[in-house]
C-alpha cells in the first residue's frame, strides 16, 4: 500500500507515519512545517518514505499512485490557530478540497481527521456522532471548529456526488510523545510547567472536564477505519473523564514537582465538558482505548524529560 499523509510531521501525523512504515507500507509525508517538527521525522528514511515540503493549500500533484490519502494538515492547538487563523481556515477548506481531488484522481480512500471541537460547547454528555453541536462562527475559536465542519461537509459531498470512498474521524483530546513543548494544550503545558518547577495555571475553577486518549490508541483506529466500508463520522477518544484540576494534580504527582496550582479568569468560550460516546467505534471498528490515563501520562512525562530535562 502507498499512503499520503498531509501534516505528517505533526504530533498525530508522525505517529501515523511510523505505524504505516512499520507495517511495510510506503508513505509520502506532506508538510509545510508551520506547526510540524522535522525532529518527528528524523528516524524515517529509505525507499519506503518520502517527504514533500509543501503547503496543502497549494495544488497537489503526486507522480506515484496513492491508495489512501490521510488528511491531517491543520494547526490543532488553540495557541496555534489563534496565531494562524487564516491558515487554519484555509487548511480546512482549500486544503481539504485539494486533498479530496488528489484522492479522486487516484481512486484512493480519503480519510479526514476531524475533531470533537465541531460539537462546540455540547448540550449533552457523552457526545455521540448525531449531535449537531453549537458553534458560534464569529468567535476566535471558530477558525478551527468551522474549518473542520466545512471539511466534513465537503468530504461527504464528494462521497455522495463522485462516489469517493471517504472516512471521517472526530478525535477527542489526544496526547503522548512528539507533542511540542510549546503546544499549549493542557497536558503538554502542565508537564512543561511541572518539569520547570513553575505554577500550573488553571483558567476557571478547574471543574471543566476533558477525556484524554493516548496516541497509540488513536493511531490504531486510524489504521483500521480505511479498511472497512463506512463513510459516516466516527468518534475516536477515551471516555475516561477527568477534571482539569485533577489532571493538574496528577501531573504534579507524576513529575515529582513542587509546583503549585493557581487559578485564573476563565477563557472565553471554553467548553465545560468533553466526553466521547464511542459506541459506533466499538461496533464498526471493534476498537476501544487500551491505555489508561496514568500509564499514558507516565510515557508522555518521560518523553518531555528527554526534551526539557528532569527536575
Amino acid at each position: 500500500m502507498k499512503y499520503l499523509v498531509t501534516g505528517g510531521a505533526g504530533f498525530i501525523g508522525s505517529h501515523l507515519v511510523e505505524k504505516l512504515l512499520s507495517s511495510g507500507d510506503k508513505v509520502i509525508c506532506l508538510d509545510n512545517f508551520s506547526t510540524g517538527e522535522r525532529g518527528n521525522l528524523k528516524d524515517f528514511g529509505g525507499s519506503s518514505f518520502k517527504l514533500i515540503e509543501k503547503d496543502v493549500t497549494q495544488p497537489l500533484s503526486i507522480a506515484e499512485k496513492i491508495d489512501v490519502v490521510y488528511h491531517l494538515a491543520s494547526p490543532a492547538s488553540p495557541p496555534d490557530y489563534f496565531k494562524l487563523p487564516v491558515e487554519t481556515l484555509m487548511a480546512g477548506s482549500l486544503g481539504t478540497y485539494n486533498a479530496l481531488n488528489l484522492a479522486l484522481e487516484n481512486k484512493a480512500v480519503f480519510f479526514l481527521s476531524s475533531t470533537s471541537e465541531i460539537y462546540g460547547d455540547p448540550s449533552i454528555s457523552p457526545q455521540n456522532e448525531d449531535l449537531c453541536g453549537y458553534v458560534n462562527p464569529i468567535w476566535p475559536r471558530s477558525v478551527y471548529e468551522v474549518s473542520k465542519r466545512f471539511a466534513e461537509s465537503i468530504t461527504m459531498t464528494y462521497n455522495r456526488k463522485y462516489g469517493l470512498k471517504t472516512r471521517i474521524v472526530r478525535i477527542f483530546n489526544t496526547y503522548g510523545p512528539n507533542m511540542r513543548i510549546e503546544d499549549g494544550r493542557s497536558i503538554p503545558n502542565f508537564i512543561k510547567l511541572a518539569l520547570q518547577g513553575k505554577d500550573l495555571k488553571i483558567y476557571g475553577d478547574g471543574n471543566q472536564t476533558r477525556s484524554f486518549c493516548y496516541i497509540d490508541d488513536v493511531v490504531e483506529a486510524f489504521v483500521k477505519l480505511p479498511r472497512i466500508e463506512y463513510s459516516q463520522p466516527v468518534n475516536i477518544g477515551n471516555p475516561e473523564e477527568i477534571s482539569i484540576f485533577d489532571l493538574a494534580k496528577t501531573v504534579v504527582k507524576l513529575t515529582g514537582s513542587k509546583s503549585t496550582i493557581t487559578f485564573h479568569r476563565p477563557l472565553d468560550n471554553d467548553p465545560k465538558i468533553r466526553k466521547p460516546d464511542i459506541s459506533r467505534a466499538k461496533k464498526i471498528l471493534e476498537w476501544e482505548p487500551t491505555v489508561g490515563l496514568k500509564q499514558g501520562l507516565e510515557k508522555t512525562v518521560e518523553s518531555f524529560k528527554r526534551k526539557i530535562g528532569p527536575l
